[in-house]
């Protein structure tokens, strides 16, 4: 008896398997609007008419309907898209995100006007769309006479778990209600419609379940409108606008005096000099050495040795060669003072400006006095206590725009001076020795600048002003010079390649 009562369930159970597999092969049972669920325990698919099959299949295949591109305003005629938010395949609400496009003024999400799945995307990501073209092709769900509602004709059921309607009463409702009617075991002859003609709406099926069970049936997932989905996480939010911010400072004016009006009024004289400029580079490798061994030296002495005295003592044994650097010229460039002292001049940047004190009788000063009288001016200048004459009676100037990482300048003459030197920062550079092997060579940038009227040979003292800074300098390696140099006396104009 059990045996038998186990093969009666089980032939039940692959009949009504084989019913579901043969309408999902021959008549797709998706579109289908069966009146009974066909499932274990349950009966097959039953229709009333076959009038009514082929009816409700008409109805919910739907049509294909070509999604235009509206005008979006400002009299643009064409976009660009930027962004697809749907697919070939997507199933898509009214007021869903199709797509972003973006014209030369803004950019502008479209969305969809039609429930129902994407057919053809026309475009690809950065093409250029044209108003009132197509954009996407769409399958919608019911739209027309046959599409809009599905009249339920009186079928009677043997199976006691189903619902019967009242005979001959219409009920109309569209397709996604009556599928969430069907989910819920509800009889749509129950629900009181609220809709055009007592049509059935899915908040009139959701109110029913309310009041029968005490509880919100949560949406279904194939609902008619629906909001857009969150924006992707990878699209820029914009930033909201927000009132400027107010600023209450106010602007200031300060009297241009001392040191700083000195200045001014000075550069702006220098800027009616014709200059002439001229650029080299030095190689400075046993400078370099030279500074690290005299450093313990002037140490123990007080001193502190920067490059800078070396610069100053070369520039002399320079303007020694070449006087014609080393003079002034009156207003109306008449006459040519040549200066007999090497009052070399310094530009610094203090908190009063830019000032220029000068190093005097550089001609006759060891490395060591230059240090020391540049310590003194240094230190004077900071502190906005420099003399008068700290200030006057310079012949000749350097700038070295390598105390602010500085390579390249191109220096103004400081009347009536008619030349001006500039020094750049020190570099570790590749170079070729004297036996064309690549070396490490400490190389700096070296301008001048020339008042030109005056120089008759500008284009040939330069260079050689340069190399006899440079042979000075290289000459100064020497352990003779090197004894020299640390010496603070017997330093005459006539002995030119003691440092």
């Amino acid at each position: 008896m059990a045996a038998a009562l186990v093969l009666r369930t089980w032939s039940r159970a692959a009949g009504q398997l084989i019913c579901v597999r043969y309408f999902q092969t021959c008549g797709n049972v998706h579109v289908l609007k069966p009146k009974y669920v066909c499932f274990f325990g349950y009966p097959p698919f039953k229709y009333s008419h076959p009038y009514q099959w082929l009816k409700t299949t008409a109805a919910l295949q739907g049509q294909i309907v070509q999604f235009k591109l509206s005008d979006i305003g400002e009299g643009i005629r064409e976009v660009t898209v930027k962004e697809w938010y749907v697919k070939e395949g997507d199933t898509v609400s009214q007021f869903d995100s199709i797509c972003e496009v973006q014209s030369d003024k803004a950019s502008v999400t479209i969305t969809s006007r039609y429930d129902g799945v994407i057919k053809k995307l026309y475009y690809n990501l950065d093409d250029t769309a044209y108003v009132g073209k197509p954009l996407v092709d769409i399958e919608t769900e019911a739209l027309k006479d046959s599409e809009e509602d599905v009249v339920e004709t009186p079928a009677v059921s043997h199976d006691e778990h189903t619902h019967q309607e009242i005979k001959g009463q219409k009920t109309l409702a569209t397709p996604a209600v009556r599928r969430l009617a069907m989910e819920n075991n509800i009889k749509l002859s129950e629900v009181i419609g609220s809709g055009k003609d007592g049509r059935i709406l899915k908040e009139d099926i959701l109110n029913y379940l309310e009041k029968q069970t005490g509880a919100i049936l949560p949406p279904s997932p194939k609902a008619e409108i629906m909001p857009p989905p969150p924006k992707p996480k990878d699209r820029t939010i914009p930033i909201p606008i927000s009132k400027p911010p107010v600023f209450i400072g106010k602007d200031r004016t300060e009297p241009v005096k001392g040191f700083h009006k000195a200045m001014v009024k000075t550069m702006s004289a220098a800027l009616k000099i014709p200059h002439f400029g001229y650029c080299d580079e030095v190689d400075l490798t046993e400078l370099v050495k030279l500074r690290e061994e005299l450093k313990p030296i002037a140490f123990a002495r007080g001193i502190k040795l920067s490059f800078m005295p070396f610069f100053l003592k070369a520039a002399s044994l320079g303007l020694l060669q070449f006087p014609i650097l080393n003079a002034s010229v009156d207003e109306n460039c008449q006459n040519i003072t040549y200066k007999a002292s090497h009052n070399i001049g310094i530009a610094m940047d203090t908190e009063q400006g830019l000032i220029v004190p000068n190093v005097k009788n550089v001609q006759i000063r060891s490395i060591f006095e230059i240090a020391t009288e540049l310590n003194r001016l240094q230190k004077l200048g900071s502190a906005g206590q420099l003399s008068t004459n700290d200030l006057i009676g310079g012949t000749f100037t350097l700038s070295n725009i390598g105390s602010i990482g500085g390579t390249y300048a191109k220096p103004v003459i400081l009347p009536p001076e008619v030349a001006i030197g500039a020094l750049g920062t020190i570099k570790a550079l590749p170079r070729f020795n004297e036996k064309g092997e690549v070396c490490k060579a400490q190389i700096m940038n070296v301008e001048k600048g020339e008042r030109k009227p005056v120089l008759l040979n500008v284009y040939y003292a330069p260079r050689t002003m340069l190399n006899s800074v440079c042979l000075s300098l290289h000459n100064s390696t020497s352990q003779k010079q090197l004894k020299v140099a640390t010496r603070f006396s017997d330093i005459s104009p006539d002995r030119p390649g003691h440092l």
